[in-house]
């Protein structure tokens, strides 16, 4: 508890709100994540990443023979004056990626039960790719929605950018919890969904493109999936499943004792302390778990689970080696 208490004090959050100075403490986070390409870039507008095509950038790669057709410009002096033969240089062309995080805090998101909530730990982590993404150059945009509301932020290169996107998270995540503390309800047919939401995100990424999805993935529908099969086709699509310790494994109790959980709408009872009932309960959402994950790779994406019960800064560490704190 009281580790938590200190996370929570140097985030400046209480776990279940959005505010804009636990979101730029991860301005100076960006060791944690590496966004070098894993997939050759395919945007057609110049940038900063070397395309494994050949063709007028700034980045020299080699020098052959001249053939019919080659600009005179780019003869390579030296080289043809040495073997007497004449030589062209060739260089490496360099492409744009322009990076997008599509953020889901809707009414499934808004759960926690030891450190914050899945919608908060989704924020802090679409808030470091910003950042991570604003130190490297790239052009950040993104998409935030709850089932209400969704927010496009275009992709620009300022610090103006990263700025939006927060913000949009902040409000975004103030809506969410006014519904559930109000108790708001909206037909199914009007309700934005994952698969919405990965509809609009197509509309907006251009092949070549880095995004990330940060969701429960809850509703990972056919829909869904169909979106993010076809991003990934042309994208490079990185997916982070944020889950909370609760839906993997019942608390420990010392009596066994019966609770009643509840969503808003449905009760249900469950007894704490049973083994059977505990590695039943475990066993169940561990294929809910997996089978998100093999659901995601299929569509082409790379999957990466968050906890949401232990701050990011201590997961993303395993993964990246940093020891940058």
């Amino acid at each position: 508890m009281q580790d938590i208490e200190k996370w929570l004090s140097k985030y400046q959050s209480n776990g279940v709100d959005l505010g804009i100075k636990e979101l730029i403490h991860y301005q100076g986070k960006t060791a944690l994540l590496n966004l070098s390409p894993r997939k050759t870039v395919q945007a057609k507008l110049a940038g900063a990443y070397l395309a494994k095509t050949k063709g007028r950038g700034m980045e020299f790669d080699e020098a052959r023979h001249y053939q019919a057709g080659d600009d005179i410009r780019a003869i390579d002096w030296r080289v043809t004056a040495r073997t007497g033969k004449t030589h062209t240089k060739l260089y490496r062309e360099e492409k744009e990626r322009p990076v997008f995080v599509l953020t889901d805090l809707s009414s499934s998101m808004q759960f926690g039960t030891q450190f914050l909530f899945k919608s908060v730990q989704a924020a802090h982590l679409s808030a470091l790719i910003a950042w991570s993404a604003r130190k490297r150059g790239d052009r950040i945009g993104g998409l935030v929605f709850n089932q209400h509301q969704h927010l496009e932020c275009k992709p620009f290169t300022r610090q103006k950018a990263v700025l939006s996107l927060l913000n949009s998270m902040i409000k975004v995540q103030q809506g969410a919890q006014q519904t559930v503390q109000q108790g708001l309800q909206t037909p199914n047919q009007d309700q934005i969904t994952l698969g919405n939401a990965c509809a609009r995100l197509r509309r907006l990424a251009h092949p070549g493109s880095l995004i990330f999805i940060l969701s429960d993935f809850s509703q990972l529908d056919e829909l869904a999936q169909q979106h993010i099969a076809q991003l990934g086709k042309h994208c490079e699509v990185i997916a982070y499943p944020i889950s909370d310790p609760f839906e993997h494994q019942l608390p420990k109790v010392k009596m066994s004792q019966r609770v009643t959980l509840s969503d808003g709408d449905n009760r249900q009872q469950i007894v704490l302390g049973e083994k059977d009932t505990e590695l039943q309960y475990s066993n169940q959402h561990q294929v809910h778990f997996d089978k998100i994950e093999n659901t995601l790779k299929q569509c082409k994406a790379q999957v990466i689970r968050i906890d949401a019960g232990h701050p990011l800064e201590l997961q993303l560490d395993r993964f990246s080696g940093s020891k940058n704190r």
